[in-house]
């Protein structure tokens, strides 16, 4: 094992525990007033506040894992359901970016209303194919990791709208699409590599590791499969996977 890989290792173990002990510590106070004192709107406002930026952590270190996984050709054989691996995956980007939605969406109650929530607040989503009913078997929080990263990107890009769009029927493929201000061609190659960021005036306030799209690349590569993109400067940008699915034991 190298240096890097020790560090990394040791950087994992270190921050996992006490990332679960807050969260855990930080939704007690605010669901169990019974046991720790009641609390004020203003102090719920700002537990709510810590705890999502907790949970943003935990993400970011889960994502990590994962990726590392990925390199050592790691993969579980999950029967997916990708309605499901969907929902999740637009859940929790809403939570990073835009929480008083995610509240919203997660209490839909059948499919169709989650879909036309996201409508209405410019997210279009579409699946179409064998697997908007069949199972496509691979590794489920690997899928969801890749979909959350692609999500999460086109959500904080976008000037008004985002589409999201799932078909297939041998091979998974997903395209997300957004109408932001676009990628110059002569950056987009930069945009795969671990911790790099557009510096560019339309983005100066959007802030982040530039680790997503690098973690995306290398889960989907040793997958077998491939992530294509395609942006236009003033239009938008589409990210396209294509993953072949697993052989059903």
């Amino acid at each position: 094992m190298s240096r890097k890989d020790s560090l990394i290792d040791l950087f994992i173990h270190d921050l996992t525990g006490p990332l679960s002990i807050a969260s855990t510590s930080l939704h007690n106070i605010i669901e169990k007033e019974d046991k720790y004192g009641p609390i004020s709107e203003q102090q719920r406002k700002a537990l709510h506040m810590a705890l999502r930026n907790v949970n943003k952590a935990q993400t970011f270190l889960k994502e990590i894992i994962e990726m590392y996984k990925s390199e050592e050709g790691l993969f579980k054989r999950d029967r997916c359901s990708i309605r499901h691996v969907l929902k999740e995956s637009i859940i929790e980007a809403l939570e990073i970016l835009n929480p008083p939605l995610a509240d919203q969406v997660s209490s839909a109650k059948q499919f169709d209303e989650f879909l036309k929530i996201l409508e209405e607040n410019g997210i279009k989503v579409e699946i179409k194919g064998k697997y908007d009913s069949s199972y496509f078997y691979h590794d489920e929080k690997k899928l969801q990791q890749i979909l959350r990263n692609l999500i999460t990107n086109a959500l904080k890009y976008r000037r008004a709208k985002a589409n999201i769009s799932i078909s297939g029927e041998t091979d998974l493929i997903i395209k997300v699409e957004d109408d932001g201000y676009g990628i110059p061609q002569e950056k987009q190659k930069g945009i795969f590599k671990r911790f790099s960021l557009l510096k560019e005036r339309e983005y100066e306030e959007i802030k982040g590791l530039g680790f997503g799209l690098s973690c995306v690349k290398t889960i989907v590569e040793m997958m077998n499969g491939t992530l294509t993109l395609s942006s236009e400067e003033g239009v938008g940008t589409c990210f396209t996977v294509n993953i072949p699915q697993l052989k059903e034991i």
